[in-house]
């Protein structure tokens, strides 16, 4: 899962999952307007196993999460010193300062590393920093579909139990990414037990999904979702919390941190 390399950032013409756009509108008068993607509503399923106490959560490689993280660790670029002359914006010295970034290392030839095997990109973190904790959840891209249908396809592809769509209960649903995309997301829960599990799981390869399957025992959970050091979905948190409100009492099993 973290053997990440060959890695590019190009700029995206076409895509089938996000579509940008800008929106004009007026405000109590105010003339205004707005910069947001379009994308697919979503399912999310918290699946505890009733045979292990534990909670069913998925692992992967998020790429979106693993440039912020490199982004973030780069060095700013010096300022300059007060009282400095201006630099020609036509000469290379303006070139030079003109990003925030870094200069990118020259472009190795396919198949190989930039910069050399011994650091092909000084700076660039491990893999593992793209690597996040999640609910099992998918896109709603099945129109013929519910979205307990939805759901219930999705625990079997990328956890491995067979839960019937009678067995999901409705937690809620929310709006995610407010200021960017709008999209609605609808949690669900799932009980589960060992004799549920028809398959190992890990998704769709076919699809590009690579995915672990991971327990969180109960009564851990609170403690992991306080975690800061432990890169997850605000999902993870929310529905920890709700179970705990919730599910809990049934079980006889504090999840207090």
């Amino acid at each position: 899962m973290e053997q990440i390399n060959n890695l590019q950032v190009v700029p995206c013409t076409d895509s089938n999952y996000l579509k940008p756009f800008r929106v004009h509108y007026s405000q109590n008068g105010t003339k205004k307007y707005w910069d947001f993607m379009r994308t697919h509503d979503s399912v999310s399923v918290l699946i505890f196993n009733t045979t292990s106490h534990c909670f069913v959560l998925v692992k992967q490689f998020r790429p979106a999460v693993y440039m912020c993280e490199w982004e973030r660790s780069k060095p700013k670029p010096p300022e300059p010193a007060e009282g400095s002359e201006g630099v020609d914006s036509s000469g290379a010295g303006a070139e030079a300062g003109a990003g925030t970034a870094q200069p990118e290392a020259p472009e190795a030839p396919e198949g190989e590393s930039a910069g050399g095997e011994a650091n092909p990109n000084p700076g660039q973190p491990p893999a593992s920093a793209g690597v996040t904790y999640e609910l099992c959840a998918g896109l709603v891209d099945k129109p013929d579909l519910t979205l307990e249908e939805i759901a219930r396809q999705e625990v079997l592809e990328e956890c491995g139990y067979d839960v019937p769509v009678t067995k999901l209960r409705r937690i809620t649903s929310y709006r995610s990414g407010v200021g960017v995309t709008g999209a609605k997301q609808t949690m669900f829960y799932a009980e589960v037990s060992d004799e549920n599990r028809v398959g190992e799981g890990g998704g769709q390869p076919q699809e590009g999904e690579l995915i672990e399957v991971v327990k969180v025992p109960l009564h851990e959970a609170m403690s992991f979702a306080y975690d800061e050091k432990i890169p997850k979905t605000m999902g993870v948190i929310f529905s920890f919390i709700w179970f705990q409100s919730n599910m809990s009492p049934k079980y006889k099993i504090s999840t207090n941190v």
